[in-house]
């Protein structure tokens, strides 16, 4: 058995970006949001995620920008730092040690070098007793700084980010909790409190939600639970403030935000419902949608009031019903979105692509109202059908569902609705699979009623060609018994389906039971066939906390292990089987071929929660390089998803470093949008150059002075991080200099050459004479002698190539 060495467990994505409110960069070009551990990039043009800025060991609670640097920002987690990163290059500059769990994160221009954080006020976080502290960062050349000076501001703040703010350009700081108003001036170091009633006379709750400060102005806007907006004002005087009130949401205030000019944009509540945090700044403003099913949507809209762009993350609702699967087409992850529907997920983007309306009608946001959702999802192997469950209703005698199939449409690049049975089962269905095929597809799907019933394309009587709609073709039972899974062997030859305790071995095209498989003690819950050479192998797991493997060819036992297995799941494109099993409340990982029992790779404590849901991913490129530990991760990659519907992997050392000079590379020219679109027509540039490029010119072509290395260099370095000019100076210096030992060697052979002319030069001359003597007497007049530079050039010309001329006399009519 390997144990775990550079595996190591990695959030992907699809963490929560409503954690905290996103923010703009000054030049509107970015939106910044918390996802996890990291915090994420994305562009407002393109609505593409850049980068991550990935150092933090825990979830990360708040960012801000930086005001003495609009392209940097601060961050703070959970795991007690506050990390300062140039978010443009996506690079760390500076980690503050700070030593308690952070929960929020504040700035101001009035206080440079400080940041203002949330603390608890004792050990456990859990409680809502928290602190505002006032944090000075130490200057200091190293990277990591022990922040030890702290001093607090106010105690019992309330656990909501919303309810804090500064005000008036950093010159006080309002923070709100329960009933109750506080204004901390720092000038004066004092805090004047307003409180207000539990209920007014109509029984409206006055409990603040949010505030907000006005940026140049005496003003403060605070939202409430009953729907009212209050603007306070002349609090500087603690007996003379007044507030106005304004009502104008049926809910609670979710936030509240005064443009850069002071204008109170609440009106964008009651225009868009369920937005929780809204942002403005230049000339875009972007709206934080969470409704009911925490969509995880940004949406960045002009000033105008024109939505330039939509940022959205894995939609989760409340629970994931389907399994995690993989669209053969478009690669993306699908599983349960938004209520009714099926999102598609890119994961190599990190993205949401779309959403499929499964059941089609309007969802009502009603607590306690029963509706239809997305229960079971499958597709077949090529991508071309996907079969869908959809029910409503508790209790049997209530139940409602229909069994859908979907074709793909080339033209729309969606599926469409092909078939809908109504009465598929008289009772819930349990689970489906479609078959491995690319010949037939047929697809398998298992009740509570203990029958088992096969769907393929219905045939027509008299052309007995298939037709564009699904029939039954064959129902199965077994003794009465309740069937509890379903499984296609890789080749499609073999079904198995298992009733209770004992599994079934049918033969798709006589619809013969085969053989049956005597299960050891207990229910059987998971069924998956081997793969490649360990195909003749079937696992299971049971209610009894027991691992079985049968040989198909002898039909017996060949091992079985007493473990607790949450989810079985194989990888397509190797005989790997991977193994979650939950015990002494954490999650462990087995990975194992059916031929041995023993495992090849094993991870302990993969996380703190049972894992239902997992699925295998192949890989666009095989890993090469891996060590023995990671070689069940060559072709394909093993994502989960917890019970808080965080989507996790397994990844290596070296393909975190391959994914991290990725994605440097993409943004090392900020100033063009990254599509997909412009990588294309990069890389198809850089291949016509290269075929433009002819390879005799590349041995003419001058070498590139070693200099302009140095520039390029220099000038795709930050300047934050660049050594200072002094030492710069020389070095760019030098880099411009060219050798002196070209210019001598090529020097030495012109003058050797020009001595071999003029020796030559000398015999030709001698010659020369000789015969105009013989031929003086014969002629009239002399020849005028020609001095030796026009000889010279003279010669030149006559080894000059003139056969060129020809060519392009020919070439004339």
């Amino acid at each position: 058995m390997v144990e775990e060495s550079d595996v190591r467990v990695v959030r992907f994505g699809g963490s929560k970006i409503n954690l905290r409110p996103p923010i703009i960069s000054t030049d509107s070009r970015f939106v910044l949001c918390t996802s996890g551990d990291s915090v994420k990039v994305y562009s407002t043009r393109t609505e593409e995620w850049l980068h991550s800025l990935q150092g933090h060991t825990n979830q990360v609670t708040g960012i801000a920008l930086n005001p003495a640097n609009h392209l940097q920002v601060y961050s703070c987690s959970a795991d007690g730092t506050v990390k300062l990163w140039d978010f443009i290059d996506g690079i760390l500059i500076k980690t503050f040690i700070i030593g308690y769990p952070l929960f929020a994160i504040y700035v101001s221009e009035k206080h440079e070098g400080i940041v203002f954080l949330h603390i608890a006020m004792d050990t456990d976080s859990k409680k809502e007793g928290f602190q505002l502290v006032a944090v000075h960062l130490p200057k200091s050349a190293e990277q990591e700084v022990e922040a030890k000076e702290l001093s607090a501001v106010s105690s019992h703040i309330s656990p909501n980010p919303s309810c804090t703010a500064f005000g008036r350009e950093g010159q006080y700081i309002a923070f709100a909790r329960n009933l109750q108003l506080n204004v901390y001036f720092f000038r004066k170091q004092k805090t004047y409190s307003f409180s207000l009633k539990a209920t007014d006379k109509k029984g409206a709750k006055n409990a603040f939600t949010c505030i907000a400060c006005h940026p140049t102005d005496d003003c403060i806007a605070t939202g409430h639970e009953d729907g009212k907006i209050r603007l306070w004002r002349n609090f500087i005087h603690k007996k003379e403030y007044t507030y106005s009130t304004q009502h104008w949401h049926h809910n609670a205030v979710n936030t509240l935000c005064f443009t850069p000019e002071g204008g109170l944009y609440c009106e964008i509540l009651f225009i868009f419902t369920h937005i929780f945090y809204y942002g403005v700044i230049s000339d875009c403003f972007l709206v934080f949608h969470i409704p009911l099913f925490s969509s995880s949507e940004i949406t960045v809209i002009e000033s105008s009031f024109k939505v330039c762009g939509v940022i959205q993350g894995l939609v989760k609702g409340d629970a994931v019903l389907t399994d995690l699967m993989i669209d053969p087409r478009s690669k993306a992850l699908v599983l349960n979105g938004k209520p009714g529907h099926l999102q598609f997920y890119s994961l190599l983007r990190d993205k949401h692509l779309y959403n499929l309306d499964i059941v089609q009608q309007e969802y009502i946001y009603e607590a306690g109202l029963d509706q239809f959702e997305v229960v079971k999802a499958a597709f077949d192997i090529k991508g071309y059908w996907l079969a869908t469950v959809e029910e409503r209703g508790q209790k049997s005698a209530d139940l409602e569902f229909f069994l859908k199939l979907w074709s793909y449409d080339e033209r729309t690049q969606s599926f469409v609705l092909n078939t809908t049975i109504t009465a598929a089962h008289t009772d819930r269905i349990i689970s489906m699979c479609f078959s491995s095929s690319e010949e037939t597809t047929m697809l398998v799907t298992i009740a509570e009623d203990g029958q088992f019933k096969a769907w393929c394309q219905g045939v027509d009587a008299d052309t007995k060609q298939d037709q564009n709609f699904w029939s039954c073709d064959f129902v199965g039972s077994y003794h009465n018994l309740k069937p509890t899974n379903c499984s296609f062997s890789a080749d499609s030859s073999l079904l198995a389906v298992s009733f209770q305790e004992v599994i079934t071995i049918w033969s798709p095209d006589t619809w013969e039971l085969l053989t049956t498989l005597c299960q050891p003690p207990g229910v059987i819950r998971d069924l998956c066939f081997g793969r490649l050479s360990c195909s003749k192998y079937l696992i299971s797991t049971t209610t009894r906390n027991l691992l079985c493997c049968w040989n198909l060819l002898t039909c017996a036992l060949e091992w079985s292990t007493s473990v607790e297995v949450s989810k079985l799941q194989s990888d397509p494109l190797s005989e790997n089987v991977a193994a979650f099993s939950y015990q002494s409340k954490h999650t462990d990982l087995f990975v194992f071929k059916p031929n041995e029992p023993r495992p090849l790779f094993t991870h302990k404590n993969v996380c703190s929660e049972k894992i239902h849901r997992a699925v295998f991913v192949p890989r666009e490129e095989p890993l090469n390089n891996c060590d023995e530990s990671s070689q069940w991760l060559n072709r394909s990659q093993l994502y989960f998803l917890t019970q808080n519907m965080d989507l996790l992997t397994f990844s290596t050392a070296t393909e975190e470093d391959r994914m991290l000079s990725s994605s440097t590379r993409l943004v090392i020219d900020d100033s063009v949008a990254v599509t997909p679109f412009y990588l294309l027509l990069g890389k198809h540039r850089q291949q016509q150059q290269k075929l433009n490029t002819p390879s005799h010119q590349a041995a003419d072509r001058p070498q590139q002075p070693q200099g302009s290395v140095t520039i390029t260099e220099l000038l795709h370095t930050p300047a934050h991080v660049l050594p200072p000019a002094s030492v710069l100076c020389s070095m760019f210096v030098s880099s411009l200099l060219i050798s002196n030992t070209g210019e001598m060697e090529s020097s030495e052979q012109e003058m050797n050459s020009e001595k071999e002319e003029e020796d030559s030069e000398g015999e030709m001359e001698a010659c020369d004479s000789q015969q105009e003597l013989r031929v003086q007497g014969s002629v009239d007049e002399v020849t005028p002698k020609l001095s030796k530079a026009q000889e010279r050039e003279l010669k030149r010309v006559r080894k000059t190539d003139f056969s060129w001329m020809a060519g392009l006399i020919a070439s004339k009519p």
